[in-house]
């Protein structure tokens, strides 16, 4: 086997070979209970949707009040309503969002059955932990 450029010689880094599956119970597990290619495509859309910041705040700020309207979101996340109405188009689109209408006005929630735990684990803890990732580096 050719050594890697650098690499010492007699040491390649690379584990021993070995047959596989080494756990084929696992391994049937994993294939049997794991994502479809197709609904992977659709769970990293949707956690895409999730990697804009101003999306991001505009669902946790409607997790904490229910309701609000495009101007009001824009005052709580200190943004414009342009990007805060582009975000909204775009959670509404993805079904993350429903409105009412009051008048003239439209005002945004979460979309009916939108996950409690998704709501809690995305919006609470995953920003904890990465805070405490921040904490650790310092």
């Amino acid at each position: 086997m050719a050594q890697p450029r650098g690499a010492e010689p007699g040491v390649t880094g690379l584990a021993e070979p070995h047959d596989h599956p080494v756990d084929p119970e696992r391994v049937a597990h994993a294939r049997a209970r794991g994502l479809s290619a197709d609904d992977a495509g659709r769970l990293a859309a949707l956690l895409s949707l999730l990697a804009d910041p101003v999306r991001s705040r505009i669902l946790y700020a409607l997790d904490e009040v229910e309701e609000l309207c495009v101007g009001d979101l824009a005052l709580a996340l200190e943004s414009t309503e342009d990007s805060v109405g582009y975000g909204l188009k775009i959670l509404r689109t993805a079904g993350l969002v429903a409105t009412r209408k009051q008048g003239r006005v439209v005002f945004y929630r979460l979309a009916p059955g939108f996950p409690e735990p998704l709501r809690h684990h995305c919006f609470r803890e995953l920003v904890s932990m990465t805070r405490a990732a921040e904490e650790d580096d310092r």
